[in-house]
């Protein structure tokens, strides 16, 4: 009965597959089937399935992007997985817009690296006045100095301060929905889903594209993963970073156990599933999955934010690389 069973899921993952390859795409329900998939067997089926959806839409091109925290800690916002919330102690290093040599610095070195897209990040509910006039000071240098393409995160955002950061030299804003529109309140109160979905709305009207995506393991349920996910496709979001959360001691969620690898790679691939021309990409956390990142590169990931990141280590860039020319990949 179980044989039959598996036998049945394999071939509605293959089903499913090939109806995406000839340009179709799948059900809400049949995207809750997937992620609900519990066999180890059948999620490697359901990985190499992703890989041949991404490789027919995506290609072997990979893309690499890194960040600075530009301003860190004193957020006045209480989400729950987030380090720099004032809300929270957690013993975060906290300091103001940093001067732009700095700045300068790390993006010549990420660029020496081979790194394509370089984004800066800074701490807050949204951009202060003062900031804004540093910032697109900041970014016309950047665009001067350096050839990286350029990404900013900084919060909650109006339509003309999204406008300001585009005429800066700025062609994407990062800006992750974390979580489905029903579980949102759950992780954070003091802005709204909403508030996220209008902002990557004003980032598009003002010519900018979006990078938005979540974090998953904080207590959300497999339907709120594929939730977000089509809220995603809803949005057309063409870059979606899913972060692992690294439960971070003095936050809410210190005591949650990350999520198992397999776990966090079925739900990447199932993403890939209902999105399959994004860029899927892995972000925070993922040194969670050890050796099974190279899984996920051969089961519907296909880029990677690199370098450290804001209060977690990331990974190394040359080992990046590495493991991408290893696996077929060629570098934008």
């Amino acid at each position: 009965m179980i044989d039959k069973r598996m036998c049945n899921m394999k071939n509605l993952i293959k089903n499913i597959e090939q109806r995406i390859l000839s340009g179709g795409e799948i059900t809400y329900d049949e995207s809750l089937k997937l992620i609900n998939l519990g066999e180890e067997g059948i999620i490697k089926s359901l990985l190499i399935s992703a890989d041949n959806i991404r490789k027919a839409n995506v290609g072997n091109d990979s893309n690499l992007c890194t960040i600075i925290n530009a301003k860190s800690g004193k957020c006045s916002e209480d989400c729950k997985y987030c380090a720099q919330s004032v809300h929270y102690n957690t013993n975060v290093d906290q300091y103001n817009l940093l001067e732009y040599d700095k700045i300068l610095e790390r993006a010549l070195y990420v660029e020496k690296k081979g790194v394509h897209r370089f984004s800066l990040v800074t701490s807050g509910r949204g951009i202060e006045e003062n900031d804004l006039v540093k910032l697109t000071q900041i970014y016309k240098k950047l665009k001067r100095d350096t050839t990286l393409m350029l990404c900013a995160s900084h919060g909650i955002l109006t339509y003309d301060q999204a406008l300001k950061l585009k005429e800066a030299g700025v062609d994407m804003y990062h800006h992750n929905l974390e979580t489905s529109k029903d579980n949102y309140s759950n992780i954070c109160t003091s802005h709204s889903f909403e508030d996220r979905v209008n902002t990557i709305k004003d980032a598009m009207k003002a010519g900018l594209k979006v990078c938005s995506g979540g974090i998953i393991g904080m207590k959300e349920s497999l339907k709120d993963r594929v939730d977000m996910a089509f809220e995603l496709k809803k949005l057309k979001i063409e870059s979606v970073p899913i972060n692992i959360l690294n439960p971070i001691k003095g936050t809410p969620y210190e005591s949650l156990n990350p999520i198992k690898p397999l776990e966090a790679l079925k739900t990447m691939a199932v993403v890939r599933f209902i999105l399959p021309k994004a860029n899927i990409r892995y972000a925070g956390g993922r040194l969670a999955l050890g050796d099974n990142q190279r899984l996920g590169l051969r089961g519907g990931v296909d880029s990677m934010l690199t370098g450290d990141y804001l209060t977690t280590t990331g990974q190394n860039i040359e080992s990046d690389k590495k493991m991408l020319g290893e696996l077929g990949y060629t570098l934008e």
